[in-house]
């Protein structure tokens, strides 16, 4: 299962001025099992504050986190995570940056070697396997980095901008790439962006926060049929209709 309860959560930070930063404030809402939710916010709204909350990195101010009906302390092993950067080690090949959470748990090489194996399937890696991070494009040590927290099968997939830094055809790729694992995979994704397209293209609801400190401002269901056509009418109805709320309710005042 990978039910997700975000109740009356806040956080703020202590400026070396004395003066308190209010990054997020009240926060509460859900997340389905096996749903893919986009997290759209302007920068600085406290998007990645909030995945590093609930992935156990920071400790929350106040409210809760929980997830499958236990509240998180710290970081716990039911949930993944993907930087924006790729964090991968520079010295260790594609199979090894894969298989080194699974090396950490103590698993045998030859198992974690079967579980790296079968996830660089998944994503067309495999011939790449021995390949190290340098030799590899920005797009193709993503997809290493999805890899490598989906080989600790995790029920919550938390995603802050994965394709931020990638040129628009690959990131369109990616896109769909991450789209096809999920439906084989079927974790429940928390994917940051601050794309409205990207957003309407991947995720079942849209959450959007607003301008720091950052509140829900709207949740979006997006009720188009898989796959999406960016160029369909009701993709672009379902965009201007985000973006017109965002700029009505969601925007600096």
């Amino acid at each position: 299962m990978g039910d997700l309860q975000i109740r009356n959560l806040s956080q703020s930070f202590l400026r070396e001025d004395g003066s308190v930063l209010t990054v997020l404030d009240d926060l509460n809402f859900d997340v389905k099992d096996k749903e893919f939710v986009c997290i759209l916010g302007s920068s600085g709204c406290g998007k990645t504050t909030l995945l590093r909350l609930i992935a156990g990195l920071d400790e929350a101010q106040s409210g809760e986190i929980i997830l499958d009906g236990e509240r998180i302390y710290g970081t716990n092993p039911k949930v993944g995570f993907v930087f924006q950067e790729y964090s991968l080690f520079p010295w260790r090949t594609v199979i090894d940056n894969i298989a080194f959470g699974l090396e950490m748990k103590g698993m045998k090489k030859e198992e974690r070697y079967r579980i790296a194996d079968h996830y660089l399937q998944m994503v067309n890696l495999s011939q790449f396997r021995n390949s190290y991070p340098s030799e590899l494009s920005g797009g193709m040590r993503q997809r290493v980095a999805v890899t490598r927290a989906l080989a600790l099968d995790p029920v919550l997939l938390l995603m802050d901008e994965p394709f931020g830094a990638l040129d628009a055809q690959t990131r369109n790729a990616l896109q769909q790439e991450l789209l096809q694992i999920w439906e084989k995979t079927r974790k429940t994704i928390v994917f940051i962006t601050h794309s409205v397209d990207e957003a309407v293209f991947m995720a079942d609801r849209i959450i959007v926060l607003t301008p720091r400190p950052g509140r829900i401002c709207r949740i979006f269901p997006v009720d188009l049929p898989r796959p999406r056509d960016r160029t369909s009418v009701n993709f672009a109805q379902v965009r201007r209709d985000v973006l017109d709320q965002i700029n009505r309710h969601c925007s600096i005042q």
